[in-house]
């Protein structure tokens, strides 16, 4: 089987693992449960669910206890992208090649889902506490998601973000904001994975370290295709950093060493997985996926 026929037989592996635990669409508050299920099956990379579980098998790990968690990794990451296209934000009509939540749902439901995504993706991950022996390790990964997602994380790079739209930021900042605004949650994804699979201390430190590579290499690369992508074929609307005057990698250190850059920071997130037990080729194949993606 080549890479591209098992990054799709696992990403439809993905997909259904997620549409188990999505809320059914029913109640008072039916349009919440429609509006979250329309973000999260509006389609996506699952990159982050997939390195989860890749990083899980690449430690042995073969129960069902890291389900929960794929579905809430996703949850999150689809709650961060509903709260970006807001008005008060990007301000972003199209993601993933449909309206975004707020157009179809309005304002004020674009919000509640993402909150609600939120929240929800921690009772989801809290499932796996009756899945495994070992609920100590749930407990730590559940700490990690929420680190990882919140104002040591995602969150907090997103403030960093905010407050610097339409002004010069200088290049210390400009990583701050990819380390923590892109880079944390596929941190969270591939650390729960190694946790879960039984990674000791220092290789789930190295595990970290991996994730940060491959979150900055994906976060220059979508630089570089906000300027190079077709919008038909990125699915969301090309040149919008230009658009909201946001500085990029693109911006600070041009179209050229961008890209150099996105082939040797992912060659560094190979090098610390060869330094992990096991093997696993369809992990470091996705990981140099992120190298020549077009969308």
């Amino acid at each position: 089987m080549s890479p591209n026929e098992q990054l799709k037989l696992y990403t439809q592996e993905i997909e259904e693992t997620i549409a188990r635990y999505l809320p059914k669409e029913e109640g008072h508050q039916k349009t919440i449960f429609e509006a979250m299920n329309y973000s999260i099956n509006a389609g996506g990379k699952r990159l982050r669910p997939l390195l989860m579980r890749e990083t899980y098998r690449l430690f042995g790990g073969a129960g069902e206890e890291i389900e929960p968690f794929i579905a809430a990794i996703e949850m999150i990451h689809t709650s961060s992208l509903i709260h970006d296209d807001l008005p008060c934000m990007d301000n972003d009509t199209l993601r993933r090649g449909v309206p975004t939540t707020w157009v179809k749902y309005g304002y004020d439901m674009a919000v509640l889902a993402g909150d609600a995504l939120l929240i929800y993706a921690v009772e989801t991950a809290a499932k796996a506490f009756s899945m495994t022996s070992q609920p100590e390790k749930v407990g730590r990964c559940i700490g990690i998601l929420a680190q990882k997602t919140g104002i040591y994380g995602m969150i907090g790079g997103q403030t960093v973000d905010v407050e610097l739209t339409n002004k010069p930021v200088p290049k210390d900042k400009l990583d701050f904001i990819y380390r923590l605004k892109t880079g944390a949650l596929l941190e969270a994804a591939m650390m729960i994975g190694a946790c879960l699979g039984g990674a000791d201390e220092e290789q789930l430190m190295n595990v970290e370290k991996m994730a940060a590579a491959v979150g900055l290499a994906f976060q220059i690369q979508d630089d570089i295709l906000d300027v190079t992508a077709d919008q038909e074929v990125l699915g969301k609307p090309v040149l919008s950093d230009e658009k909201n005057n946001k500085t990029t990698y693109v911006t600070l250190e041009g179209i050229e060493k961008a890209k150099a850059d996105v082939e040797t920071i992912s060659g560094q997130a190979v090098e610390y997985l060869h330094s992990l037990p096991g093997k696993n080729q369809f992990l470091e194949d996705l990981i140099l996926m992120l190298v020549t993606r077009e969308k």
